[in-house]
C-alpha cells in the first residue's frame, strides 16, 4: 500500500494497529475511558490502550507463554480466563507482520468457526 507504515522493521503505530483489525470481518468496538476493546459477535478479542502504546490480545495459553518467554520487553501476561491467555503487546516493540499474525490469531479464537473459516490472514 502506497504510504503505509506498516511494512518492514519497526515499531507499530497506533494508527497501523487500528488498520489491521479494519480488515478483519464483523468487528465491534466499544469504548472505555481509557481503551477501546474489539469483538467479534459478541466475543472479546482485544483492547487497545492509546496512551500507554500498548494491545491485550488472546492468545492460546501457550502462544502467551513463549512469547512472554521470548521477548518480555515486548510481551506481559495479562491474564488467563476461559483457556486462553491474554498478553499485552508493546506496539514499540514489534514489527507488523508479527502483529499482525497475533491480531488475526486473537480474532479467529474468538469468531464463530464458520466465520474464521472464511477470512484468511489479512495481507498488510
Amino acid at each position: 500500500m502506497a504510504g503505509s507504515t506498516t511494512k518492514g522493521p519497526g515499531p507499530v503505530p497506533s494508527k497501523d494497529f487500528e488498520r489491521i483489525v479494519r480488515k478483519l470481518r464483523e468487528v465491534e468496538r466499544g469504548s472505555g475511558r481509557d481503551y477501546t476493546s474489539f469483538s467479534v459477535r459478541g466475543k472479546r478479542f482485544g483492547y487497545h490502550w492509546p496512551r500507554t502504546d500498548t494491545v491485550g490480545l488472546k492468545q492460546t495459553i501457550a502462544e502467551q507463554q513463549a512469547l512472554v518467554a521470548e521477548r518480555p520487553d515486548v510481551f506481559e501476561e495479562q491474564f488467563t480466563s476461559g483457556g486462553f491467555g491474554w498478553v499485552v503487546v508493546q506496539l514499540g516493540g514489534i514489527e507488523a507482520d508479527e502483529l499482525a499474525e497475533l491480531v488475526y490469531e486473537a480474532w479467529r479464537l474468538s469468531a464463530p468457526e464458520d466465520l474464521a473459516a472464511e477470512v484468511p490472514l489479512p495481507q498488510l
